[in-house]
């Protein structure tokens, strides 16, 4: 190998931020759709959160702000959607 793969000062966990809310905003998106209720609310209130998270770290210029914006996006539709089932069936 020629490059080193242990961690350095200049690494970040927020590098990680875009590409966790990305999976649960997806997970959020496709959940709603599948009826997996309870576990749609919480990805998508944490995809938003860590996408978030993610913009206002990518704007520092630590990890990619596609990432954080799209998982950003899908959960809060993900959200969203879930909510506005669960308010019509009530």
């Amino acid at each position: 190998m020629a490059g080193s793969t242990t961690s350095t000062a200049t690494d970040s966990p927020a590098t990680a931020l875009g590409p966790t809310a990305f999976v649960l905003g997806a997970f959020s998106a496709v959940g709603t759709w599948a009826f997996l209720i309870p576990w749609t609310v919480l990805a998508g209130a944490l995809a938003v959160t860590f996408g978030a998270m993610g913009v206002h770290y990518a704007r520092k210029g630590m990890g990619r702000m596609w990432t954080a914006a799209a998982g950003a996006v899908l959960g809060a539709a993900g959200f969203v959607g879930t909510v506005t089932l669960l308010w019509a069936m009530y």
